[in-house]
């Protein structure tokens, strides 16, 4: 007999644990929110669908790019694809052809402007240094002291590894680990595949992207998936949630929603010591089009980290998403100040902007756990009979991430049938 599964959360780990247990189990998914998706879903503001951030792929997620193809989503036309590239308006222009690494980064930086050559052979002897300990760095430390100790000049940090670590660990450098960045260089720049490192821009919503399709697809596939549907009583030892019996449970939320469901000491010792940061996405709709110097733009002093040209990537006329990662002096202002000062910030670097019809500030207050030095990981396994966890925050090869919710799903997944098959 197939296993009766319960699946807290109808994030992409959730998601990810449901497809894959689709064909072997009969799959309950419990989601609190009306909508699916978890942190990265799309909301209705005022009448404007807008993503609640704007979240980025690589080419190197390939389990994402898996299980977006299974459930019927094309890679190709919801993603737009550009070779690995840095461009701010007052920092590094730099873009890397798709080629191997480390030729792909040789290249770029060749020709990169705004860094002299000896930032240039800072950096490449840096990579390389990761390259040969197979990006591996011994103790891990803060980012930024790392760093600073290995060559890397105000400039460099800046303009480029600031900008990086706070895109990609949402964690201020000089807490952010360093072994986690790492990794994050391994299967971008230091990819043998030259595809790995493309920039994957999403060109639908984010509900479009995987999380609307994955519901209609499990449904397809027998599972009952309970939008709306907040889980009050989990009782692990029973297998029981909300008075309901299952064969095996898989907690796929937020840490600290987890940290209330789940009565377990060592994960509630663990997790009452983690930190978390925001990320905050203003949307600013103009009453033309504008035209950014590239797609995805960024500067390297500003509040504004990152903008986005949402008309040139997803057709929504005049429309411009700009992210801030991680705490700063932006969470000390109000709305309107934090709109007007994007928007001047806006209008120094874009000539002749049209009108400003509105915009819209979305905080995720808990968008990510703090990727800080040496952060400890959870199991898979709950030390209970067939409970598991899923979650970013459970793949400890990287910060949270989208790829990293699908492994940890896709590992729930994988635990759970490998004991069931065990039992049986």
């Amino acid at each position: 007999m197939k296993p009766r599964v319960a699946i807290i959360g109808a994030g992409w780990a959730g998601l990810a644990a449901a497809i894959e247990l689709a064909d072997a189990a009969n799959v309950v998914v419990f989601e609190a929110g009306r909508v699916p998706g978890g942190r990265a879903r799309s909301v209705e503001l005022d009448g404007m669908r807008l993503d609640n951030g704007q979240h980025i792929l690589i080419g190197a997620y390939r389990e994402c790019l898996r299980l977006m193809r299974k459930v019927g989503v094309d890679p190709q036309q919801t993603l737009a694809a550009q070779p690995l590239a840095w461009q701010q308006i007052d920092g590094i222009s730099m873009r890397c052809p798709d080629w191997p690494a480390p030729w792909h980064l040789l290249a770029g930086l060749l020709v990169a402007n705004g860094l002299r050559w000896r930032d240039k052979l800072a950096m490449l002897r840096l990579l390389t240094w990761l390259r040969v300990r197979r990006w591996q760095i011994g103790q891990d430390v803060a980012a930024q002291r790392w760093l600073q100790q290995h060559g890397q000049s105000e400039r460099l940090l800046q303009c480029f590894w600031s900008p990086l670590i706070l895109a990609t660990l949402n964690t201020p450098p000089a807490q952010a680990s360093m072994q986690l960045l790492a990794n994050v260089l391994r299967d971008s720049l230091g990819s043998s595949r030259g595809e790995d490192s493309r920039l994957l821009l999403p060109r639908v919503d984010l509900g479009a992207l995987f999380a609307a399709p994955a519901v209609q697809w499990l449904a397809a596939h027998g599972g009952d998936i309970r939008l709306g549907k907040r889980v009050t009583a989990l009782d692990l030892t029973a297998q029981m949630v909300d008075g309901e019996s299952f064969d095996a449970i898989i907690v796929a939320t937020a840490p600290y929603h987890a940290l209330r469901l789940v009565n377990a000491p060592a994960l509630t010792n663990l997790l009452k010591a983690w930190q978390y940061q925001p990320i905050t996405t203003v949307y600013l709709q103009f009453a033309g089009r504008v035209t950014l110097p590239a797609v995805m733009t960024g500067q390297a002093q500003g509040l504004g980290q990152w903008w986005f040209d949402r008309e040139a990537l997803s057709g929504e006329a005049g429309l411009v998403s700009v992210v801030i990662s991680a705490e700063g002096a932006h969470d000390n202002l109000t709305h309107d100040a934090l709109l007007a000062q994007v928007e001047q910030e806006l209008r120094r670097a874009v000539p002749d902007l049209p009108s400003l019809l509105g915009g819209r500030v979305i905080t995720e207050r808990r968008a990510t756990f703090a990727a800080n030095v040496a952060l400890p990981r959870p199991d898979v396994r709950l030390p209970v009979k067939s409970g598991y966890l899923a979650g970013d925050w459970l793949c400890a090869d990287y910060p949270a991430t989208l790829e990293g919710a699908v492994r940890s799903g896709i590992a729930a997944a994988g635990a759970l049938m490998q004991d069931w098959t065990t039992r049986t």
